[in-house]
Protein backbone atom coordinates (compact mmCIF):
# COMPACT_ATOMS: atom_id res chain seq x y z
CA UNK A 1 0.00 0.00 0.00
CA UNK A 2 1.21 3.57 -1.13
CA UNK A 3 1.73 6.02 1.91
CA UNK A 4 -0.96 8.46 2.02
CA UNK A 5 -0.33 11.99 0.38
CA UNK A 6 -0.73 13.73 4.11
CA UNK A 7 -0.64 17.32 2.15
CA UNK A 8 -4.08 16.46 1.02
CA UNK A 9 -5.25 15.82 4.72
CA UNK A 10 -6.36 18.92 6.67
CA UNK A 11 -3.87 20.69 8.26
CA UNK A 12 -4.26 23.39 11.71
CA UNK A 13 -0.85 24.14 12.66
CA UNK A 14 -1.58 27.85 11.62
CA UNK A 15 -4.58 27.95 13.86
CA UNK A 16 -3.53 29.71 16.76
CA UNK A 17 -5.51 30.55 20.42
CA UNK A 18 -7.58 33.74 19.42
CA UNK A 19 -8.40 31.49 16.08
CA UNK A 20 -9.33 28.15 18.20
CA UNK A 21 -11.49 30.06 21.33
CA UNK A 22 -13.37 31.78 18.48
CA UNK A 23 -13.88 28.53 16.59
CA UNK A 24 -15.16 26.96 20.08
CA UNK A 25 -17.39 30.29 20.60
CA UNK A 26 -18.99 29.94 17.54
CA UNK A 27 -20.23 26.44 18.21
CA UNK A 28 -21.79 26.86 21.36
CA UNK A 29 -25.40 27.63 19.88
CA UNK A 30 -24.95 24.59 17.49
CA UNK A 31 -23.80 22.36 20.81
CA UNK A 32 -26.67 23.54 23.10
CA UNK A 33 -29.16 22.90 19.64
CA UNK A 34 -27.69 18.88 20.10
CA UNK A 35 -26.94 18.61 23.90
CA UNK A 36 -30.06 16.63 24.03
CA UNK A 37 -29.55 14.75 21.28
CA UNK A 38 -26.33 13.95 22.80
CA UNK A 39 -27.61 12.58 25.84
CA UNK A 40 -30.24 10.48 24.70
CA UNK A 41 -28.18 8.99 22.44
CA UNK A 42 -25.19 8.06 25.38
CA UNK A 43 -22.72 9.82 22.62
CA UNK A 44 -21.89 12.40 20.85
CA UNK A 45 -24.53 12.49 17.12
CA UNK A 46 -22.52 12.65 14.09
CA UNK A 47 -23.71 15.92 13.33
CA UNK A 48 -21.39 16.92 16.45
CA UNK A 49 -18.29 14.96 15.92
CA UNK A 50 -18.39 16.46 12.26
CA UNK A 51 -18.31 20.30 13.39
CA UNK A 52 -15.35 19.42 16.16
CA UNK A 53 -13.23 17.68 13.30
CA UNK A 54 -14.58 20.61 10.70
CA UNK A 55 -13.16 22.93 13.08
CA UNK A 56 -10.05 21.54 14.54
CA UNK A 57 -10.76 21.23 17.96
CA UNK A 58 -9.58 17.63 18.46
CA UNK A 59 -6.50 18.57 17.72
CA UNK A 60 -5.90 21.82 19.42
CA UNK A 61 -2.75 19.67 21.44
CA UNK A 62 -1.84 17.69 18.43
CA UNK A 63 1.76 18.73 17.56
CA UNK A 64 2.10 20.90 14.61
CA UNK A 65 4.05 18.32 12.89
CA UNK A 66 0.91 16.01 12.30
CA UNK A 67 -1.07 19.12 11.42
CA UNK A 68 -2.22 19.69 14.78
CA UNK A 69 -2.43 23.45 16.65
CA UNK A 70 0.24 22.53 19.14
CA UNK A 71 -1.24 25.54 21.42
CA UNK A 72 0.08 26.65 24.64
CA UNK A 73 -1.12 24.82 27.34
CA UNK A 74 -3.56 26.96 28.86
CA UNK A 75 -5.72 26.06 26.18
CA UNK A 76 -5.77 22.88 27.82
CA UNK A 77 -8.68 24.57 30.24
CA UNK A 78 -9.93 27.46 27.67
CA UNK A 79 -11.17 25.36 24.55
CA UNK A 80 -12.81 22.92 27.18
CA UNK A 81 -14.35 25.30 29.08
CA UNK A 82 -15.68 27.83 26.16
CA UNK A 83 -17.34 24.17 24.50
CA UNK A 84 -19.16 23.27 27.39
CA UNK A 85 -21.02 26.21 27.32
CA UNK A 86 -23.00 24.57 24.51
CA UNK A 87 -22.55 21.05 26.30
CA UNK A 88 -20.69 19.63 28.73
CA UNK A 89 -20.48 16.20 27.28
CA UNK A 90 -19.10 17.47 23.88
CA UNK A 91 -16.49 19.49 25.86
CA UNK A 92 -15.28 16.12 27.82
CA UNK A 93 -15.19 14.26 24.86
CA UNK A 94 -12.64 17.09 23.24
CA UNK A 95 -11.14 17.13 26.04
CA UNK A 96 -10.05 13.83 26.54
CA UNK A 97 -9.11 12.80 23.04
CA UNK A 98 -7.06 15.89 23.00
CA UNK A 99 -5.24 14.94 25.64
CA UNK A 100 -4.05 11.88 24.59
CA UNK A 101 -3.02 13.54 21.40
CA UNK A 102 -0.93 15.94 23.15
CA UNK A 103 0.24 12.68 25.57
CA UNK A 104 1.30 10.89 21.86
CA UNK A 105 3.32 13.01 21.15
CA UNK A 106 5.62 11.91 24.17
CA UNK A 107 5.56 7.70 22.62
CA UNK A 108 8.35 6.76 19.63
CA UNK A 109 8.14 8.22 16.17
CA UNK A 110 7.08 4.60 14.51
CA UNK A 111 3.92 4.52 17.19
CA UNK A 112 3.01 8.24 16.08
CA UNK A 113 3.79 7.38 12.23
CA UNK A 114 1.45 4.13 12.87
CA UNK A 115 -1.58 6.17 14.32
CA UNK A 116 -1.47 9.56 12.35
CA UNK A 117 0.61 8.03 8.99
CA UNK A 118 -2.86 7.57 7.85
CA UNK A 119 -5.00 9.68 8.85
CA UNK A 120 -4.70 12.88 10.95
CA UNK A 121 -7.91 12.60 12.03
CA UNK A 122 -7.21 9.67 13.66
CA UNK A 123 -8.86 9.93 17.45
CA UNK A 124 -7.65 8.07 20.78
CA UNK A 125 -9.72 7.16 23.59
CA UNK A 126 -8.23 5.76 26.90
CA UNK A 127 -8.44 3.85 29.84
CA UNK A 128 -6.20 5.40 32.34
CA UNK A 129 -6.39 3.12 35.26
CA UNK A 130 -3.00 1.55 35.92
CA UNK A 131 -4.46 -0.71 38.11
CA UNK A 132 -7.22 -1.93 35.81
CA UNK A 133 -4.55 -3.31 33.74
CA UNK A 134 -1.88 -5.85 33.95
CA UNK A 135 1.28 -7.07 31.98
CA UNK A 136 4.12 -9.09 30.73
CA UNK A 137 7.18 -8.72 28.82
CA UNK A 138 7.30 -10.74 25.64
CA UNK A 139 9.40 -10.92 23.11
CA UNK A 140 8.87 -7.81 21.21
CA UNK A 141 6.79 -6.30 23.71
CA UNK A 142 3.42 -6.73 26.27
CA UNK A 143 1.02 -8.98 26.67
CA UNK A 144 -1.71 -6.99 27.95
CA UNK A 145 -5.15 -7.86 29.84
CA UNK A 146 -7.32 -5.62 31.62
CA UNK A 147 -10.62 -4.10 32.52
CA UNK A 148 -11.05 -0.40 32.17
CA UNK A 149 -14.01 1.83 32.78
CA UNK A 150 -15.03 5.61 31.99
CA UNK A 151 -13.75 5.65 28.40
CA UNK A 152 -15.22 8.70 27.51
CA UNK A 153 -15.54 8.78 23.94
CA UNK A 154 -14.93 5.43 22.77
CA UNK A 155 -17.57 5.21 19.65
CA UNK A 156 -15.72 7.72 18.03
CA UNK A 157 -12.61 6.41 18.73
CA UNK A 158 -10.02 3.57 17.01
CA UNK A 159 -7.39 3.58 19.03
CA UNK A 160 -7.09 3.24 23.07
CA UNK A 161 -4.52 4.18 25.25
CA UNK A 162 -4.54 1.86 28.04
CA UNK A 163 -2.55 1.95 31.69
CA UNK A 164 -1.38 -1.14 32.78
CA UNK A 165 1.14 -2.38 35.97
CA UNK A 166 3.79 -4.68 34.23
CA UNK A 167 4.63 -7.58 36.36
CA UNK A 168 7.51 -10.11 37.18
CA UNK A 169 7.04 -14.25 37.03
CA UNK A 170 6.78 -13.51 40.55
CA UNK A 171 4.07 -11.02 40.20
CA UNK A 172 5.65 -7.99 41.29
CA UNK A 173 5.47 -4.99 39.89
CA UNK A 174 8.36 -3.61 37.59
CA UNK A 175 6.84 -0.33 35.62
CA UNK A 176 4.00 1.29 34.93
CA UNK A 177 3.28 1.32 31.59
CA UNK A 178 0.61 3.34 28.63
CA UNK A 179 0.00 1.03 25.65
CA UNK A 180 -1.41 2.36 22.55
CA UNK A 181 -3.85 -0.30 21.11
CA UNK A 182 -6.30 -0.74 17.83
CA UNK A 183 -9.90 -0.74 19.21
CA UNK A 184 -10.45 -3.36 17.00
CA UNK A 185 -8.19 -5.36 19.60
CA UNK A 186 -10.59 -4.25 22.80
CA UNK A 187 -13.77 -5.26 23.54
CA UNK A 188 -16.26 -2.15 23.68
CA UNK A 189 -19.17 -2.98 27.25
CA UNK A 190 -22.47 -0.59 26.58
CA UNK A 191 -22.84 0.23 30.30
CA UNK A 192 -22.97 3.98 30.07
CA UNK A 193 -26.96 4.36 31.79
CA UNK A 194 -25.63 7.41 34.14
CA UNK A 195 -27.56 10.45 35.87
CA UNK A 196 -25.69 12.89 33.63
CA UNK A 197 -22.59 13.00 31.21
CA UNK A 198 -24.58 10.54 29.22
CA UNK A 199 -23.26 12.06 26.04
CA UNK A 200 -19.69 11.12 26.69
CA UNK A 201 -20.44 7.36 26.30
CA UNK A 202 -18.11 6.52 28.82
CA UNK A 203 -17.77 2.85 28.60
CA UNK A 204 -15.97 0.08 29.60
CA UNK A 205 -12.77 -1.42 27.12
CA UNK A 206 -11.79 -4.94 27.76
CA UNK A 207 -8.56 -6.37 26.80
CA UNK A 208 -7.44 -9.91 27.05
CA UNK A 209 -3.82 -11.14 25.94
CA UNK A 210 -3.34 -8.45 23.29
CA UNK A 211 0.27 -8.21 22.08
CA UNK A 212 1.69 -4.64 22.28
CA UNK A 213 4.75 -3.73 20.16
CA UNK A 214 7.26 -2.38 22.10
CA UNK A 215 7.05 0.68 20.49
CA UNK A 216 3.25 1.19 21.15
CA UNK A 217 4.07 0.52 24.86
CA UNK A 218 5.62 3.48 27.03
CA UNK A 219 6.89 3.11 30.74
CA UNK A 220 5.05 6.13 33.09
CA UNK A 221 7.51 5.35 35.96
CA UNK A 222 8.52 8.71 36.22
CA UNK A 223 10.39 8.02 39.71
CA UNK A 224 12.75 5.88 37.92
CA UNK A 225 15.80 7.63 37.47
CA UNK A 226 16.44 7.09 33.88
CA UNK A 227 13.03 7.82 32.90
CA UNK A 228 12.67 9.28 29.35
CA UNK A 229 10.18 9.98 26.94
CA UNK A 230 11.68 9.85 23.89
CA UNK A 231 8.76 11.55 21.22
CA UNK A 232 10.35 14.95 23.29
CA UNK A 233 13.19 14.45 21.25
CA UNK A 234 10.55 15.44 17.81
CA UNK A 235 8.63 17.69 19.92
CA UNK A 236 10.59 20.36 21.45
CA UNK A 237 7.67 22.99 22.64
CA UNK A 238 7.96 23.03 26.32
CA UNK A 239 3.54 21.91 26.46
CA UNK A 240 4.77 18.72 25.96
CA UNK A 241 6.35 18.49 29.37
CA UNK A 242 3.35 19.55 31.50
CA UNK A 243 3.15 16.32 33.17
CA UNK A 244 -0.57 15.31 32.51
CA UNK A 245 -0.59 13.45 36.31
CA UNK A 246 -0.26 16.32 37.37
CA UNK A 247 -2.72 18.70 35.93
CA UNK A 248 -4.55 15.93 34.01
CA UNK A 249 -7.85 17.31 36.22
CA UNK A 250 -7.81 20.79 34.82
CA UNK A 251 -8.82 19.62 30.98
CA UNK A 252 -12.38 18.33 32.51
CA UNK A 253 -12.51 21.14 35.36
CA UNK A 254 -12.99 23.26 32.49
CA UNK A 255 -15.58 21.71 31.47
CA UNK A 256 -16.94 21.77 34.92
CA UNK A 257 -16.52 25.49 35.04
CA UNK A 258 -18.47 26.04 31.39
CA UNK A 259 -20.94 24.57 32.24
CA UNK A 260 -21.75 26.37 35.22
CA UNK A 261 -21.25 29.20 33.24
CA UNK A 262 -23.91 28.35 30.53
CA UNK A 263 -26.43 27.45 33.54
CA UNK A 264 -25.92 30.93 34.99
CA UNK A 265 -26.48 32.39 31.90
CA UNK A 266 -29.30 30.54 31.42
CA UNK A 267 -30.78 31.41 34.46
CA UNK A 268 -30.09 35.06 34.08
CA UNK A 269 -31.63 35.43 30.99
CA UNK A 270 -34.85 33.44 32.70
CA UNK A 271 -34.85 35.91 35.41
CA UNK A 272 -34.42 38.73 33.28
CA UNK A 273 -38.05 37.78 31.31
CA UNK A 274 -39.88 36.49 33.69
CA UNK A 275 -42.25 37.42 36.83
CA UNK A 276 -43.23 34.61 39.47
CA UNK A 277 -46.07 32.23 38.81
CA UNK A 278 -47.66 32.52 42.02
CA UNK A 279 -47.48 36.91 42.74
CA UNK A 280 -46.63 38.47 39.86
CA UNK A 281 -43.41 39.63 41.50
CA UNK A 282 -40.27 40.25 39.28
CA UNK A 283 -37.99 37.53 40.28
CA UNK A 284 -34.62 40.04 39.32
CA UNK A 285 -36.24 42.30 41.73
CA UNK A 286 -35.64 39.99 44.94
CA UNK A 287 -32.47 40.38 46.60
CA UNK A 288 -32.43 36.87 47.74
CA UNK A 289 -32.41 36.27 43.67
CA UNK A 290 -29.76 38.99 43.28
CA UNK A 291 -27.57 37.53 45.83
CA UNK A 292 -27.62 33.78 44.11
CA UNK A 293 -27.04 35.07 40.72
CA UNK A 294 -23.43 37.17 42.04
CA UNK A 295 -22.08 34.70 44.05
CA UNK A 296 -22.42 31.80 41.38
CA UNK A 297 -20.91 34.25 39.12
CA UNK A 298 -18.14 35.70 41.23
CA UNK A 299 -17.42 31.63 42.09
CA UNK A 300 -17.05 30.61 38.55
CA UNK A 301 -14.88 33.58 37.68
CA UNK A 302 -12.71 32.72 40.58
CA UNK A 303 -12.32 29.10 39.40
CA UNK A 304 -11.81 29.79 36.02
CA UNK A 305 -9.16 32.33 36.92
CA UNK A 306 -7.65 29.94 39.40
CA UNK A 307 -7.64 26.69 37.27
CA UNK A 308 -6.37 28.62 33.95
CA UNK A 309 -2.97 30.19 36.43
CA UNK A 310 -2.43 27.09 37.19
CA UNK A 311 -1.78 25.40 33.59
CA UNK A 312 0.17 29.25 32.55
CA UNK A 313 2.28 28.40 35.67
CA UNK A 314 3.24 25.12 35.14
CA UNK A 315 4.29 25.37 31.48
CA UNK A 316 6.54 28.44 32.26
CA UNK A 317 8.25 26.43 34.93
CA UNK A 318 9.00 24.15 31.71
CA UNK A 319 9.65 26.80 29.15
CA UNK A 320 12.48 28.13 31.91
CA UNK A 321 14.28 24.56 31.60
CA UNK A 322 12.72 23.54 35.21
CA UNK A 323 10.63 20.85 36.07
CA UNK A 324 7.65 20.63 38.40
CA UNK A 325 8.38 19.78 42.31
CA UNK A 326 6.07 17.25 44.30
CA UNK A 327 4.49 19.95 46.19
CA UNK A 328 3.69 21.71 43.16
CA UNK A 329 2.10 18.58 41.51
CA UNK A 330 0.09 17.80 44.43
CA UNK A 331 -0.78 21.70 44.93
CA UNK A 332 -2.27 21.56 41.30
CA UNK A 333 -4.41 17.99 42.01
CA UNK A 334 -5.35 19.49 45.43
CA UNK A 335 -6.93 23.10 43.05
CA UNK A 336 -8.76 21.33 40.96
CA UNK A 337 -10.76 19.13 43.21
CA UNK A 338 -11.43 22.05 45.58
CA UNK A 339 -11.91 24.40 42.45
CA UNK A 340 -14.94 21.90 41.06
CA UNK A 341 -16.12 21.54 44.72
CA UNK A 342 -16.96 25.64 44.59
CA UNK A 343 -18.58 25.28 41.09
CA UNK A 344 -21.21 22.62 42.96
CA UNK A 345 -21.92 25.34 45.07
CA UNK A 346 -22.67 27.91 42.48
CA UNK A 347 -24.99 25.13 40.31
CA UNK A 348 -26.79 23.78 43.44
CA UNK A 349 -27.56 27.48 44.25
CA UNK A 350 -28.89 28.26 41.06
CA UNK A 351 -31.00 25.52 40.63
CA UNK A 352 -32.23 25.75 44.16
CA UNK A 353 -33.49 29.21 42.54
CA UNK A 354 -35.39 27.67 39.46
CA UNK A 355 -37.66 25.57 41.94
CA UNK A 356 -39.83 23.68 39.82
CA UNK A 357 -38.87 24.90 36.66
CA UNK A 358 -35.74 23.10 36.65
CA UNK A 359 -37.25 19.98 37.07
CA UNK A 360 -38.96 18.96 33.66
CA UNK A 361 -36.93 16.43 31.48
CA UNK A 362 -36.92 19.09 28.72
CA UNK A 363 -35.24 21.70 30.85
CA UNK A 364 -31.45 22.53 30.14
CA UNK A 365 -30.71 23.35 33.85
CA UNK A 366 -31.73 19.74 34.81
CA UNK A 367 -29.43 18.44 32.31
CA UNK A 368 -26.66 20.56 33.34
CA UNK A 369 -27.68 20.03 37.07
CA UNK A 370 -27.55 16.38 36.31
CA UNK A 371 -24.16 16.81 34.14
CA UNK A 372 -22.19 18.70 37.40
CA UNK A 373 -22.68 16.05 39.81
CA UNK A 374 -21.91 13.01 37.44
CA UNK A 375 -18.99 15.41 36.33
CA UNK A 376 -17.94 16.29 39.69
CA UNK A 377 -17.71 12.32 40.35
CA UNK A 378 -14.64 12.16 38.66
CA UNK A 379 -11.51 10.79 41.08
CA UNK A 380 -9.77 13.84 39.60
CA UNK A 381 -12.34 15.95 41.85
CA UNK A 382 -12.73 13.88 45.13
CA UNK A 383 -11.17 15.84 48.17
CA UNK A 384 -11.13 13.32 49.76
CA UNK A 385 -7.97 11.50 47.83
CA UNK A 386 -6.93 15.26 46.35
CA UNK A 387 -6.31 17.56 49.08
CA UNK A 388 -4.57 15.48 51.87
CA UNK A 389 -1.41 14.33 49.87
CA UNK A 390 -0.53 17.73 49.24
CA UNK A 391 -1.35 19.13 53.10
CA UNK A 392 0.99 16.14 53.84
CA UNK A 393 3.76 16.88 52.17
CA UNK A 394 3.04 20.85 53.08
CA UNK A 395 3.29 19.67 56.98
CA UNK A 396 6.67 18.04 56.41
CA UNK A 397 5.32 14.80 55.12
CA UNK A 398 6.74 12.53 52.01
CA UNK A 399 4.32 11.67 49.43
CA UNK A 400 5.47 9.06 47.03
CA UNK A 401 4.49 7.47 43.34
CA UNK A 402 5.56 5.97 40.42
CA UNK A 403 3.87 7.91 38.24
CA UNK A 404 3.00 11.42 39.42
Amino acid sequence: MNAPDLRQQRDFSNVGIDEALERAHSLIPFLRKHASANDSATRLVPEVVQAIHEAGLFRYLQPKRWGGMELDFVSYFDVPEVLARGDISTAWVVANLASHHRGLALWPEAAQEEIWGQSRDTLIASGIAFFQGTAKRVCGGLRLTGKWGFSSGVDHATWEQLACIVKNEAGAPVDWVMCQVPLGDCQVIDDWQTLGMRGTGSRTVVCDGVFVPGHRALSMHVAARSHAYPGLKLHANPMFKVPTPALGGHCIAGCVVGNAAAMLDLATQMVKERSTAYTGAKMRDFQTVQIRIGMAAAKIDAVRLWLRNDCIEAENVYRRGNALTMDAKLRYRRNSAVGVKIIGEAVDSIYEMLGANGIYDISAMQRIFRDHHAAAGHFSFSTDAQVAPWAMVSLGGEYQSPTI
